[in-house]
């Protein structure tokens, strides 16, 4: 039997805030082979998480600290949706379609989630970034970050 402590989640959020993307993972499945995926995220409050979608998955996320934004976009890099998720939210967890765009955007210094994806896991086909969002560690990545804070549904990124 794994366990999941709370000295471990705590140790995540240490971990995240010290870690160059300010977020970390703890994998609970055994390998990128099993038939499902399952993991904790930690992450702190400027972690950019590049728009992205999953062509042939869909995931499943849980909120279990903190407040995170989750915004869903069409193709063109438009806001359709975006929800408030977590600790003094209405919405505590979600379920996503697969090849649906979106981004987490951490409104807490402290969050973390667990999410769950169907496997097994495979590098080539899992994300697709959006190539109307900035790298991962580009420098446009601060003023990027600053439109989605602050994106409605309506607006483009683009």
């Amino acid at each position: 039997m794994k366990l999941i402590t709370q000295q471990l989640l705590n140790d995540l959020l240490g971990k995240a805030g010290s870690s160059p993307r300010l977020r970390t993972h703890y994998n609970v499945h055994e390998s990128a082979s099993d038939p499902v995926q399952r993991y904790f995220v930690a992450t702190r409050f400027d972690s950019y998480f590049r728009p992205h979608r999953h062509p042939l998955r869909g995931e499943f996320a849980l909120v279990l600290q903190g407040l995170c934004d989750v915004l869903i976009f069409d193709n063109t890099g438009v806001v359709i949706q975006r929800v408030s998720i977590g600790q003094g939210a209405e919405t505590v967890a979600f379920d996503l379609t697969p090849n649906t765009w979106h981004t987490w955007i951490t409104q807490s210094d402290t969050s973390l989630f667990f999410e769950t994806k169907q496997g097994p896991y495979n590098p080539d086909t899992a994300v697709e970034f959006a190539s109307w969002s900035p790298d991962e560690g580009s420098p446009e990545v601060k003023a990027f970050t600053a439109r989605l804070r602050n994106a409605h549904v309506g607006d483009s990124l683009v």
